[in-house]
């Protein structure tokens, strides 16, 4: 066995989920190692693509997904793919062959921990045989604990080598680690401001995600409503007094609740301009307080009464325990049977009365998104692209759950939405998954459409056609030269079919016929559908967005 066989072998071992790469020589005999002990790999057409594909996984499946990289031009065909996750702090290992020390001149050669640096990324390494599989557990560590994208670089020279005579046939159990638990100082002081509150609302981010239980007994105890940032979507779906997304996709009345709230409590969220809609979501004198793991991050976004410290499970729970023994665990506060009814019959964009601004030849976006959150199986998985339609299937597809709802947006980069899909797809296999893109960003990443029909997913792309980069077409407006971000209109429904897709042109409700003869079929095969959408003059999102450019 070689070196490269055994850090294969101590990655399957440590637990990884999935692996995904472009198979150049560099990383030849590692991935196949993977393979051979066990781990699903899956051949992208980019590595890009694959790079997303994991990302997308790990968050949709809660496990360690892997990155397999050539050195040099393979790892940065991956970078952007890579800095999502980096930038989105997923547990994610990039395992990128890299060039030996003294191929000075080799034509693959490039600083790839610098690079990794530079995006937010850890740099590790596997240095030699001797220390290869402990380099291997302390990249996965790092990965678990501190929730980071770890690019472990493998030189070629160091892969070939023998294993160490004497090395284990399994790893040792790695130590278990405990949450961070928060002061008591910082617990009576948040108990105090829940006492003082009269509306208090509850924010719970990608911090949150693992805390749902613990944030609403809270909530329920102390009066809260709660919400979400757009990646923790669907978190709280199941309490009646759940506002959906707060920020740029929140409907109005949520917007109106939350901007009333006296008290907002930030789980594991950064409570940056998206989430806040530029603080506008905060009123004057509203208090804020935000808990997360990593001191770091309180305050780094704006100004708050009280930073903690903590895991937000473990401080939920004790803010709760001190609250019982005051007697005040089952306060109404903003629970209010008023708030109840508004909630449920106004909270949701699918509740907000639209002028349809349909023609002959496009549909209203809003039309068809709510037209296919009806036809569309609930039991799904949502991932979105990025661009100026993004809106649509954020707030007008329902989601089951936190595990439903797959939101690639750290690094606003376009191209990334199919890659998404993909790796939600294999996290979440019982669910149908759906995609929300632009023709924009599904031209530039369609290469992984043949991914996806060779892997036979039953992948439903809702295509929000404008034949434009939409975003800078709105942002910039008619007074500029917008011909370098229009285009003329592609029947992507026919480029999806030269894939082997199944594919349909929408251009009014009626022609979603086709999504339900592809639905009764054998789904075998992803469904592209080349949706004509008619000029919405803007995102409503996007143009708070552009304020801060």
């Amino acid at each position: 066995m070689n070196v490269a066989e055994l850090v294969g072998r101590t990655l399957a071992q440590l637990g990884v989920g999935h692996a995904f790469g472009v198979v150049g020589s560099g990383n030849f005999e590692f991935t196949n190692a993977l393979r051979q002990n066990g781990v699903p790999f899956v051949a992208a057409r980019h590595e890009g693509g694959a790079a997303t594909m994991a990302d997308a996984f790990s968050r949709m499946s809660g496990t360690v997904a892997v990155v397999t990289t050539h050195q040099g031009c393979g790892l940065t065909n991956a970078i952007t793919g890579v800095s999502e996750a980096a930038k989105s702090r997923t547990p994610m290992i990039v395992l990128a062959a890299d060039t030996p020390g003294f191929a000075v001149r080799s034509n693959f050669k490039i600083d790839q921990d610098a690079l990794a640096r530079s995006i937010g990324a850890v740099a590790e390494r596997i240095h030699s045989p001797e220390s290869a599989v402990a380099d291997t557990v302390r990249a996965y560590r790092t990965a678990v604990n501190e929730h980071r994208t770890v690019v472990l670089s493998f030189p070629l020279d160091v892969q070939a080598a023998p294993a160490p005579l004497g090395t284990p046939d399994h790893i040792a159990e790695l130590a278990s680690t405990s949450a961070l638990r928060p002061s008591v100082d910082a617990v009576d002081q948040l108990v105090s401001l829940l006492a003082a509150a009269k509306r208090p609302v509850f924010v719970a981010g990608r911090g949150g995600r693992l805390a749902r239980d613990e944030i609403l007994e809270l909530a329920q105890a102390s009066g809260a409503l709660v919400a979400t940032s757009a990646v923790a979507s669907g978190l709280f779906n199941e309490d009646e007094f759940s506002l959906g997304i707060s920020g740029g996709f929140s409907s109005p009345v949520t917007a109106e609740l939350i901007t009333g709230a006296d008290l907002i409590v930030g789980w594991g969220c950064a409570l940056n301009m998206w989430t806040m809609r530029h603080g506008s979501l905060i009123a004057a004198g509203t208090k804020v307080v935000q808990i997360d793991v990593e001191d770091s991050a309180l305050g780094a976004n704006r100004p708050i009464d009280l930073g903690i410290l903590g895991d937000s499970a473990l401080t939920a729970s004790d803010v709760l325990a001190e609250l019982t023994k005051m007697n005040r665990q089952s306060e109404t506060k903003y629970r209010t049977q008023a708030n109840k009814q508004l909630i449920a019959t106004q909270s949701r964009w699918q509740d907000v009365p639209i002028e349809d601004i349909s023609t002959p030849e496009r549909i209203d976006p809003r039309l068809v998104t709510t037209t296919l959150d009806a036809m569309l199986p609930k039991d799904r998985i949502v991932s979105v692209d990025s661009g100026n339609f993004m809106g649509y299937p954020s707030t007008h597809l329902s989601v089951p759950d936190e595990f439903g709802f797959c939101f690639t947006q750290a690094f606003q980069s376009i191209g990334l939405g199919l890659h998404t899909a993909i790796g939600a797809a294999l996290a979440q296999p019982s669910r149908l998954p759906v995609l929300g893109t632009g023709d924009g960003g599904f031209l530039m990443g369609i290469s992984e459409l043949e991914t996806a029909v060779r892997l036979h997913i039953p992948l439903v792309i809702i295509v929000y056609n404008d034949a434009a980069y939409g975003a800078e077409v709105h942002h910039f407006t008619s007074a500029h030269d917008l011909e370098t971000v229009t285009f003329p209109d592609v029947d992507v429904a026919a480029i999806g079919r030269g894939f082997g897709a199944s594919g349909i042109t929408v251009r009014t409700v009626a022609d979603l016929d086709g999504v339900r003869t592809w639905l009764d079929g054998p789904q075998d095969a992803p469904l592209v559908i080349d949706v004509k959408i008619a000029n919405d003059g803007g995102s409503w999102f996007l143009a708070e967005a552009f304020e801060a450019h």
